[in-house]
This record gives C-alpha cells, structure tokens and sequence, in this order.
C-alpha cells in the first residue's frame, strides 16, 4: 500500500501498442514483488520503497513538448455585450443580524436561480409592513435587478422591481422567468395590429397556399 507504480510511454510505446505497457507494467510488479519480500525479511528497516521509472526523455522546457501535452490558456481583456438581464426572481428575508446598521436598512433577496448571487436590496423597495410581518412574503416572488458588486463584498446590491405573486403559480412564475431572460411580452401597439389581415376568419389563399411548403 504504500508504493505507487508509475508508467511513462511515449510515442514509440504507443506504436508498441497494448502489449508493450502490459510487459512493462508486468515488470514493474515482479520487482514490487521481489522489494515487498526483502522488506519483510529485513529487521528495523524502515522507509519506503519506490519503484524506477522507465528511462525516458527530461523534458523540462515546455516549448518542446507536443501539442497534446499542452493546455491552452487565456484572459479576458474586454467585455463585448453583458448578455445577461441582471435581473432575477426569488424572495426576500430579514437579515439574520438584528443588531447590525445594515439591518434598518437592507434585507436579502435570494434568488431561485442559484447562479446568480444573493443581493443587498434597501429596505424602502420592500412592502411597508414587511420588517414587522415578513412571514406574509415568505412565499411570495419578487423581481430584483442587480445594479453593482463591490470586490469587498460578499453579495451584490440592487432594487426590487416589482411583486409577481404567489410562488408556484403559473402567471407569476411565466413573468419570472420572461423577465429574467430579458423578453418583451408587452402588448402589440396599434401600428403592428394593423398589418395582421382585418377580414375574419382569414384563410390562405390557393395561390399563395401553392407556393409553400406545407410543414403541418
């Protein structure tokens, strides 16, 4: 148990294929073997018995070792598009410190999606009567958008936007998740209402209906 058997092949080995590693390692165990039985017989000897390495190349400038043996690093240097929307949906809490300034003036937002980051939010976007009766909104989602994050700080900071509903419901959760997503499911204006077909029922026509490809 306390020797490790180490096996270094490089391109030749592998041209050898498997049968060339099964003899080596084959090897590497007789003479474990072999140093397991002298161990025992020697008297108050102690240490540990490492097994050589197959003879092969140093290579110690990386510069000289093949493409695969490589792993690839990079750096960000600029931000493009900030694709996400900042915004998340969960719940808010009183902070556990009672006794704290950042009691009177913040709860926790905690968001369903455990990738974003839980977050400061002030206590003036919460319900009025939250700090005195926070079990009514222990099940009820709201909409935060993170605004910053200070490297010193644990947890971001942000406003809460809005009160969806009761969790679990279909309508509030569907506005979560389209929210958070960034996706506008406002009304149409009047302008786009226009351009759809005012007689009804439409249908399409034979002509127009000749020239597509029917996916139905």
């Amino acid at each position: 148990p306390d020797v490790i058997i180490e096996a270094q092949f490089d391109d030749n080995d592998t041209e050898h294929g498997q049968d060339h590693l099964q003899d080596t390692l084959t090897d590497d165990i007789n003479k474990l073997s072999l140093d397991t039985g002298e161990k025992g017989k020697a008297a108050g000897v102690t240490g540990v018995h490492r097994t050589k390495q197959d003879d092969g190349p140093k290579v110690n400038d990386p510069r000289l070792l093949p493409d695969e043996f490589l792993q690839r690093t990079a750096k960000v240097v600029y931000i493009l598009e900030k694709k996400h929307s900042r915004a998340a949906t969960g719940f808010i809490k009183l902070l556990a410190d009672r006794n704290s300034e950042l009691f009177k003036r913040c709860a926790m937002f905690s968001p369903v999606d455990h990738r974003v980051p839980r977050v400061y939010v002030p206590l003036a976007d919460c319900p009025p009567d939250f700090v005195t009766k926070p079990e009514t909104y222990a099940q009820m989602l709201f909409i935060c958008r993170i605004v910053d994050w200070k490297e010193d700080s644990n947890f971001a900071s942000g406003q809460l936007c809005k009160s969806l509903g009761q969790a679990g419901e279909i309508e509030p959760e569907s506005e979560g998740i389209l929210t958070e997503y960034g996706v506008d499911f406002s009304d149409f204006s009047p302008e786009v209402l226009e351009c759809l077909p005012q007689n009804l029922p439409w249908v399409i026509s034979p002509g127009e209906l000749a020239k597509r490809r029917d996916l139905r």
